[in-house]
């Protein structure tokens, strides 16, 4: 089980280094489908070129519609985590023609069978701290180098507080993760097992964490929290740092100032590599696209983008979107960190999601009113079987640690009752049999079962855990929204409310939900675990 534990940990590491940058430009033609972010650029070329590629390279949409104006070579984009690209490479066989994941090392991992070649970074970016300017300025960190400690310090002072993305299922925040290992650790050479025994580590990689007040399953998504939430601080990629900054001042609000933790430095590199199925014309197409990106004009497009194109530097046109009065360092020479071996890797990964992160605090709201009889129950317990059976949950790195708490709510026009399980053993596997014995009969009123969860975290100090409240719902409900909203601002915490659409789901009613509480809607349809381990990424 260990064993099974861990390799699922290396997966999630795939996540760990991602590129970015801003909206992309009107240009960018779609066939794409918002639920899954998929996109094609289809001018009728006479070749396809299918891409099984990180999400966060859908900031690039408006460069690779160009090339498919200019070369017709039509692109078909699916976005998905490192982790799945990494499986992908794994499987027998790989259904896409080219794979672009956060980083290089998950070709070399996930590739066993060297199916994949000719593979080039594309672009890099480091992992940094955007701090809010007045508050870097409080704490004394503008002007100078920081360390991971000096940031742990301000944290245990109780003045620095940030948003950080699940080490476990998003890039940035495993990169940065990682970053701080190192540093608390004393910079080794390299980490090894015998390291993470180290007295106190646990405790201070502990109160470390214990600074994150939001989560996230996604660099990008993270960033348009952070610009809707009011926080302080965030941990992300430069260049995400630097698109945020743009939209602050362009609204007339306070700017990040970036911090380059110099023990703790991470960076992506984005590599782009073809997977060989005998397709030459295929082949080509690909060499193509890769030579466009790389040339001199995209590369100072892509660095336009907040991107950096090398370790050293950027070029003297592209000056003004690094700013140095942002903390932005573009002549810093980018040393990143050495990454432990895989089996180190794992342990790491394993030890974040069960002893260090802040725990969680969740309440599932499950719908089992009358619309969600048959198919829709079915999908909604199958969900539920991925997380609250310890054995699912670990191959999708979504485990509960020893001190979270889990609630169910199940609910029809009224919360039929409440039930709480502390921890990762049989109390919350128990949840399960209340999950299977529910049935679907009555009407439904998501705001009621919202409220009553609000009502059970009122029970708990949220600062010592990651709370959220999870809908599992076809999203056809009666009851007043308002209501809710008046009851969710008395309440007066930052808890938001997910949800997972099942049934004939009607997704309306729940982004009104998402939008109010900073959260978002997924579709638990089409890709069960994929819905599961993007919402659970954050919290």
């Amino acid at each position: 089980m260990k064993r099974a534990v861990l390799s699922v940990c290396i997966l999630a590491l795939a996540l760990i280094l991602t590129a970015c940058g801003p909206t992309p430009s009107d240009s960018a033609v779609s066939t794409g489908d918002s639920a899954s972010g998929d996109h094609a650029f289809d001018y009728g070329g006479d070749v396809t070129l299918r891409i099984l590629s990180g999400s966060e390279n859908q900031e690039l949409e408006g460069i690779l519609d160009d090339f498919v104006r200019e070369r017709g070579v039509n692109i078909e984009m699916d976005y998905q985590g490192s982790l799945d690209i990494m499986r992908a490479l794994q499987g027998e066989t790989i259904d896409y023609d080219a794979v672009w994941p956060a980083s290089s090392l998950w070709l070399t991992a996930g590739d066993t069978q060297y199916r994949v070649k000719h593979a080039q970074s594309i672009s890099i970016t480091p992992v940094v701290f955007g701090i809010r300017q007045s508050l870097a300025e409080e704490l004394g960190f503008v002007g100078r180098e920081v360390s991971v400690g000096d940031l742990l310090s301000a944290i245990q002072a109780g003045e620095l507080e940030f948003c950080m993305t699940s080490a476990t299922q998003s890039n940035s925040g495993c990169s940065a993760y990682i970053g701080f290992l190192y540093a608390l650790l004393g910079n080794p050479d390299v980490i090894t097992s015998e390291n993470l025994q180290t007295p106190g580590l646990a405790e201070q990689i502990t109160q470390l964490l214990s600074g994150v007040d939001r989560s996230s399953g996604s660099s990008d998504w993270l960033k348009d929290l952070f610009l809707t939430g009011g926080y302080d601080a965030m941990v992300n990629y430069e260049c995400l740092i630097i698109s945020a900054n743009q939209e602050l001042e362009a609204r007339g609000e306070e700017t990040l100032y970036a911090l380059y933790p110099y023990d703790g430095l991470s960076i992506a590199d984005s590599p782009l590599g073809y997977v060989d199925n005998g397709d030459t014309e295929k082949e080509q197409a690909f060499l193509d696209l890769q030579e466009y990106l790389l040339s001199d004009e995209v590369q100072n497009e892509i660095q336009r983008t907040g991107r950096r194109t090398g370790y050293e530097g950027v070029s003297a046109e592209n000056a003004d979107v690094f700013r140095a009065d942002w903390g932005i360092q573009p002549d810093r020479v980018l040393s990143p960190i050495r990454m432990p071996s895989t089996d180190v890797l794992m342990e790491c990964l394993d030890l974040y999601q069960t002893e260090f992160r802040k725990p969680s605090l969740t309440v599932y709201c499950l719908d089992y009113s009358g619309s969600m009889e048959g198919t829709g129950r079915e999908q909604m317990v199958e969900a539920m079987s991925q997380i609250l059976i310890q054995e699912n949950a670990e191959q999708n790195l979504l485990q509960a640690s020893e001190h979270e708490v889990n609630i169910l709510i199940p609910f029809e026009g009224y919360p039929r009752g409440v039930y709480t399980a502390v921890g990762n053993g049989e109390e919350l596997e128990a949840l399960y049999t209340q999950v299977e014995a529910e049935e679907a009969v009555g009407g439904t009123d998501i705001y009621y079962a919202a409220m009553e969860g609000l009502r059970q975290l009122k029970n708990y100090d949220l600062s010592q855990y990651t709370p959220a409240i999870i809908l599992l719902t076809d999203g056809v409900s009666d009851g007043s929204f308002s209501d809710f909203r008046d009851g969710y601002e008395a309440f007066g915490a930052d808890v938001p409310v997910f949800s997972i659409m099942f049934g004939s789901a009607d997704p309306t009613q729940l982004e009104e939900l998402a939008e109010l509480t900073h959260a978002r809607v997924f579709d638990g349809r089409e890709d069960l675990i994929g819905a599961f381990r993007s919402v659970k990424g954050y919290n």
